[in-house]
């Protein structure tokens, strides 16, 4: 269960503002539950946890067992934006931190994510790695025509096609139901697809094939995610003070319009969530800022980052509010020892646990930015699993959409997104933007 803590607000906001942000929260929860907002056509992944068949996840576990049978142990996972980031935060999150060190079989295949930049380096590194494995591909976009996915596909696809008898079996597209240059593609070839649904937007669409097949793929427990997030699918829709994603929506949307917090910091103490953070920016980056408004969302990994970010957070320009993500328990156990020399002057942790150290390292540094004028709002879960893990994800979408009616702002749609494509089309001579050629080069 995701719980809210706002103690570390507490020294910088008045009870009567906080009573008014509530119920503006809770009004825009019911606009969000009536379906009666901006961008409503979107909002089909509130009840994707109750609403997910296990026939789905039958077809993913199908696709796995096929490939395992063909001896497949490289995925390689095309997307961009929503297409990669969810399901490449669920896998980072619960891998082992040097899977690919260790020695040993492996239960599942390497996954590894293409399609989300156009760095040529990065591209032909990827496929030195891909031509020493036994690969296949999972390729995301409803439309098949994004250029950084579409450009790693053509790639990928023509060597899957020089090098494998059963090339189609290799490929599986995730892609609209009906139309698109993937899904006519997808016809033509005889790969297996799984539908994006046409009422999810991509910075929600994790818990749909889009995040469902690679996270079984890679070897994860999908109906627990599913679990945790239906409990927080229940939790986040009931019009109560106490709903989580009620208080934080409120308590964010309070420090950014009364206290000008323009930048809000998703802080883990965990290396393994950093992608969550990531994750987290495209959430609400993308369906906050619009319209000259909108929290700034940055992430830090801490203890970490405390020795390169910390200075700002702490004597820095006051522009900022935390969330910290917290983990109550871990997984693994490595206690200090003693040393007789002493010279590292450590011995008085002598049989104490690093995670002690680490919480208390969190509370010490909770305290010190509260202290500097930085308010604080927890996020916490028992522990770092699949179950959890789910329960973060609904949490924040539910969170998200209510956070941005209260802004005035549509979440589900990103007209801003499209600035930079105009360009890059004009620039590289796509055809049908002639005009926007020559008249940018005039610019130039």
């Amino acid at each position: 269960m995701v719980k809210v803590n706002l103690g570390g607000c507490v020294p910088f906001v008045k009870d009567a503002d906080s009573e008014v942000y509530v119920k503006k929260a809770l009004d825009a929860l019911d606009v969000l539950e009536s379906g009666s907002g901006a961008g409503n056509d979107f909002i089909g992944w509130k009840h994707l946890p109750s609403g997910t068949p296990e026939s789905l996840i039958a077809e993913c576990e199908a696709v796995r067992d096929c490939w395992a049978g063909k001896g497949v142990d490289l995925v390689v996972v095309i997307g961009i934006g929503g297409s990669y980031l969810g399901a490449r935060c669920a896998i980072e999150a619960l891998s082992h931190s040097f899977a690919k060190q260790l020695s040993g079989k492996k239960d599942a295949p390497e996954v590894v994510f293409a399609g989300n930049n156009l760095s040529e380096d990065y591209l032909a590194e990827l496929m030195d790695l891909v031509s020493e494995r036994n690969a296949a591909t999972v390729v995301i976009s409803k439309s098949g025509t994004t250029t950084e996915p579409a450009v790693a596909f053509r790639v990928i696809k023509e060597h899957i096609e020089k090098t494998y008898a059963d090339a189609s079996e290799r490929i599986v597209a995730i892609t609209d139901a009906r139309k698109g240059a993937l899904k006519t593609l997808s016809t033509q070839e005889g790969y297996k697809t799984f539908v994006v649904p046409d009422n999810v937007g991509g910075r929600y669409s994790v818990l749909t094939p889009v995040g469902i097949l690679p996270i079984v793929l890679a070897g994860f427990d999908i109906r627990a995610m599913l679990a945790g997030a239906r409990e927080m699918e229940k939790a986040c829709s009931e019009r109560s003070a106490d709903n989580p994603a009620v208080r934080y929506a409120a308590m964010r949307n309070l420090l950014y319009s009364i206290l000008g917090k323009k930048v809000e910091i998703l802080v883990a103490y965990n290396p393994k969530l950093q992608y969550l953070g990531e994750w987290w920016k495209q959430l609400f980056g993308e369906s906050e800022g619009k319209e000259l408004k909108g929290i700034f969302p940055a992430s830090v990994n801490f203890t970490t980052d405390l020795h390169s970010m910390g200075q700002f957070i702490q004597e820095g320009e006051r522009i900022m509010f935390e969330t910290v993500v917290s983990v109550a328990s871990c997984d693994r156990s490595v206690v200090i020892g003693s040393d007789p020399q002493n010279l590292d002057q450590l011995n008085y942790l002598a049989g104490q646990h690093v995670e002690h150290c680490n919480a208390m390292a969190q509370l010490g540094t909770t305290l010190a930015h509260i202290d500097g004028g930085v308010p604080q709002i927890e996020i916490s879960v028992e522990k770092l699993d699949a179950y959890n893990l789910g329960g973060l994800f609904q949490f924040f979408e539910y969170a998200c959409g209510i956070s941005a009616y209260v802004l005035g702002i549509n979440p589900f749609n990103q007209p801003g997104v499209e600035a930079y494509k105009k360009n890059m089309f004009a620039l590289l001579e796509k055809p049908g933007y002639e005009e926007q050629t020559k008249a940018i080069k005039e610019r130039l």
